[in-house]
Protein backbone atom coordinates (compact mmCIF):
# COMPACT_ATOMS: atom_id res chain seq x y z
CA UNK A 1 0.00 0.00 0.00
CA UNK A 2 1.44 3.56 -0.87
CA UNK A 3 1.47 5.56 1.73
CA UNK A 4 3.11 8.74 -0.28
CA UNK A 5 2.48 9.87 -3.59
CA UNK A 6 6.07 10.06 -4.65
CA UNK A 7 6.41 7.25 -3.94
CA UNK A 8 3.83 6.01 -6.18
CA UNK A 9 4.57 8.04 -8.37
CA UNK A 10 8.36 6.86 -9.03
CA UNK A 11 6.93 2.91 -9.03
CA UNK A 12 4.28 3.68 -11.98
CA UNK A 13 7.23 5.85 -14.08
CA UNK A 14 8.73 2.32 -14.13
CA UNK A 15 6.32 0.03 -14.30
CA UNK A 16 5.10 2.44 -17.42
CA UNK A 17 8.18 2.61 -19.14
CA UNK A 18 8.41 -1.78 -18.81
CA UNK A 19 5.06 -2.13 -20.07
CA UNK A 20 5.38 0.58 -23.00
CA UNK A 21 8.75 -1.04 -24.47
CA UNK A 22 7.03 -4.97 -24.19
CA UNK A 23 4.26 -3.29 -25.94
CA UNK A 24 5.96 -1.34 -28.33
CA UNK A 25 7.80 -4.86 -29.06
CA UNK A 26 4.36 -6.59 -30.41
CA UNK A 27 3.08 -7.55 -33.80
CA UNK A 28 -0.14 -7.39 -35.67
CA UNK A 29 0.30 -10.85 -36.02
CA UNK A 30 1.32 -11.53 -32.45
CA UNK A 31 -2.25 -10.39 -30.67
CA UNK A 32 -3.70 -14.08 -31.58
CA UNK A 33 -1.23 -15.88 -29.68
CA UNK A 34 -2.42 -17.75 -27.31
CA UNK A 35 -1.26 -20.73 -24.72
CA UNK A 36 -4.47 -23.25 -25.81
CA UNK A 37 -7.52 -23.07 -27.60
CA UNK A 38 -9.41 -22.15 -25.21
CA UNK A 39 -7.05 -19.64 -23.53
CA UNK A 40 -7.25 -15.53 -23.69
CA UNK A 41 -5.09 -14.02 -27.10
CA UNK A 42 -2.24 -12.18 -26.79
CA UNK A 43 -3.83 -9.17 -27.37
CA UNK A 44 -6.64 -9.63 -25.25
CA UNK A 45 -4.20 -9.77 -22.17
CA UNK A 46 -2.53 -6.74 -23.39
CA UNK A 47 -5.83 -4.78 -23.68
CA UNK A 48 -7.49 -5.90 -20.48
CA UNK A 49 -3.77 -4.39 -18.86
CA UNK A 50 -4.99 -1.00 -20.79
CA UNK A 51 -8.95 -0.99 -19.92
CA UNK A 52 -7.75 -1.28 -16.15
CA UNK A 53 -5.50 1.61 -15.83
CA UNK A 54 -9.22 3.54 -16.62
CA UNK A 55 -11.75 1.17 -14.80
CA UNK A 56 -9.63 0.74 -11.22
CA UNK A 57 -9.19 4.63 -10.72
CA UNK A 58 -12.36 4.88 -12.11
CA UNK A 59 -13.87 3.26 -8.64
CA UNK A 60 -12.12 5.77 -6.50
CA UNK A 61 -12.62 9.08 -8.22
CA UNK A 62 -10.50 9.52 -10.78
CA UNK A 63 -11.07 11.04 -14.58
CA UNK A 64 -8.52 8.55 -16.67
CA UNK A 65 -8.03 8.62 -20.33
CA UNK A 66 -8.38 5.19 -21.40
CA UNK A 67 -10.76 3.27 -23.89
CA UNK A 68 -14.02 2.48 -22.22
CA UNK A 69 -14.03 -1.13 -20.42
CA UNK A 70 -15.92 -2.72 -23.20
CA UNK A 71 -14.02 -1.59 -26.04
CA UNK A 72 -13.38 -4.20 -28.26
CA UNK A 73 -9.52 -5.82 -28.75
CA UNK A 74 -7.79 -3.44 -31.21
CA UNK A 75 -6.27 -5.44 -34.38
CA UNK A 76 -3.56 -3.66 -34.50
CA UNK A 77 -0.64 -3.80 -31.73
CA UNK A 78 0.39 -0.18 -32.13
CA UNK A 79 -3.34 1.18 -31.10
CA UNK A 80 -2.70 -1.17 -27.87
CA UNK A 81 1.00 0.36 -27.36
CA UNK A 82 -0.84 4.25 -28.08
CA UNK A 83 -3.48 3.40 -25.62
CA UNK A 84 -1.70 1.81 -22.87
CA UNK A 85 0.58 4.96 -23.11
CA UNK A 86 -2.01 7.44 -23.49
CA UNK A 87 -3.70 5.58 -20.08
CA UNK A 88 -0.47 5.68 -17.97
CA UNK A 89 0.41 9.59 -18.75
CA UNK A 90 -3.25 10.44 -17.38
CA UNK A 91 -3.45 8.03 -14.54
CA UNK A 92 -0.25 9.66 -13.21
CA UNK A 93 -1.50 13.53 -14.29
CA UNK A 94 -4.91 12.68 -12.13
CA UNK A 95 -3.11 11.26 -9.02
CA UNK A 96 -0.66 14.19 -8.83
CA UNK A 97 -3.61 16.28 -9.60
CA UNK A 98 -6.23 15.65 -7.32
CA UNK A 99 -4.47 13.13 -4.22
CA UNK A 100 -2.44 13.97 -1.89
CA UNK A 101 -0.64 11.48 0.84
CA UNK A 102 -3.72 12.03 3.35
CA UNK A 103 -5.77 11.17 0.44
CA UNK A 104 -4.05 7.70 0.34
CA UNK A 105 -5.52 6.75 3.64
CA UNK A 106 -9.77 7.06 2.22
CA UNK A 107 -11.43 4.21 1.75
CA UNK A 108 -13.36 2.88 -1.36
CA UNK A 109 -15.64 0.25 -2.02
CA UNK A 110 -13.63 -2.03 -4.78
CA UNK A 111 -14.93 -4.92 -6.25
CA UNK A 112 -17.13 -6.01 -2.51
CA UNK A 113 -14.36 -4.83 0.00
CA UNK A 114 -13.40 -1.77 1.16
CA UNK A 115 -9.56 -0.31 0.41
CA UNK A 116 -7.26 1.94 1.18
CA UNK A 117 -6.64 4.17 -1.82
CA UNK A 118 -3.09 3.40 -0.98
CA UNK A 119 -3.96 0.17 -1.74
CA UNK A 120 -6.04 0.46 -4.90
CA UNK A 121 -2.86 1.86 -6.50
CA UNK A 122 -0.84 -1.14 -5.42
CA UNK A 123 -3.25 -3.46 -6.60
CA UNK A 124 -3.19 -1.57 -10.19
CA UNK A 125 0.55 -2.08 -10.42
CA UNK A 126 0.18 -5.86 -9.28
CA UNK A 127 -2.26 -6.51 -11.58
CA UNK A 128 -0.27 -5.02 -14.22
CA UNK A 129 2.45 -7.10 -12.71
CA UNK A 130 0.50 -10.23 -12.94
CA UNK A 131 -0.79 -10.04 -16.60
CA UNK A 132 2.37 -8.36 -18.15
CA UNK A 133 3.91 -11.71 -16.86
CA UNK A 134 1.25 -13.88 -19.02
CA UNK A 135 2.26 -11.41 -21.63
CA UNK A 136 5.71 -11.99 -21.87
CA UNK A 137 5.30 -15.74 -22.41
CA UNK A 138 2.78 -15.47 -24.92
CA UNK A 139 5.46 -13.00 -26.55
CA UNK A 140 8.43 -15.41 -26.55
CA UNK A 141 5.67 -18.01 -28.13
CA UNK A 142 4.62 -15.72 -31.12
CA UNK A 143 8.53 -15.27 -31.86
CA UNK A 144 8.34 -11.39 -30.26
CA UNK A 145 11.08 -10.07 -28.69
CA UNK A 146 10.85 -9.64 -25.10
CA UNK A 147 12.42 -7.02 -22.52
CA UNK A 148 13.60 -7.55 -19.09
CA UNK A 149 11.30 -5.94 -15.94
CA UNK A 150 12.84 -7.08 -13.21
CA UNK A 151 16.33 -8.65 -14.92
CA UNK A 152 17.94 -8.72 -18.07
CA UNK A 153 16.62 -11.84 -20.58
CA UNK A 154 18.40 -14.70 -21.74
CA UNK A 155 19.40 -12.13 -25.23
CA UNK A 156 20.15 -9.04 -22.97
CA UNK A 157 22.58 -11.33 -21.22
CA UNK A 158 23.97 -12.36 -24.07
CA UNK A 159 25.06 -8.60 -25.18
CA UNK A 160 26.20 -7.73 -22.16
CA UNK A 161 28.58 -11.12 -23.23
CA UNK A 162 27.40 -13.16 -20.30
CA UNK A 163 26.54 -16.55 -20.07
CA UNK A 164 22.28 -16.52 -19.60
CA UNK A 165 21.40 -18.05 -16.08
CA UNK A 166 20.35 -21.87 -16.58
Amino acid sequence: MYRKIEDFQNEWAYETEMTTKLFNNLTDASLAQKVTDEGRTLGFLAWHIVLTVGEMPSHVGLKVEAPAEDAPVPTAAREIAEAFAKAAKSLGEEVARNWTDETLLAEDEMYGQTWKRGMTLRALINHQTHHRGQVTVLMRQAGVPVVGVYGPTKEEWEKMGMAALA
